[in-house]
């Protein structure tokens, strides 16, 4: 199992930093809407919770989902790079 993970070493890498890109990429997208002080507290109280709706809630998802590929990318990674022989 580890030499056939080790084969592929170089795309795991490869699609790690894509996904990582990404990732940032949709992160950023959210934070657009956000004001700094309605973060750390200040601002109105009884505007902070709202609900999702539309393209916020795609994102959302779609970074929920892309974030667990990444962390299973990462952990195969690092079992392709562990094992040298």
């Amino acid at each position: 199992m580890l030499a056939f993970l080790q084969t592929f070493s170089t795309w795991f890498g490869l699609i790690e930093i894509i996904l990582a890109v990404i990732l940032t990429v949709l992160v950023l997208l959210q934070a657009k809407g956000s004001d700094l002080s309605a973060m750390m507290g200040g601002g109105d109280s009884g505007s902070s919770y709202r609900t999702k709706r539309g393209l916020e809630v795609v994102l959302h998802r779609w970074t929920i989902y892309l974030s667990v590929i990444f962390f299973i990318v990462t952990l195969l990674t690092f079992l392709s790079l562990g094992q040298t022989s």
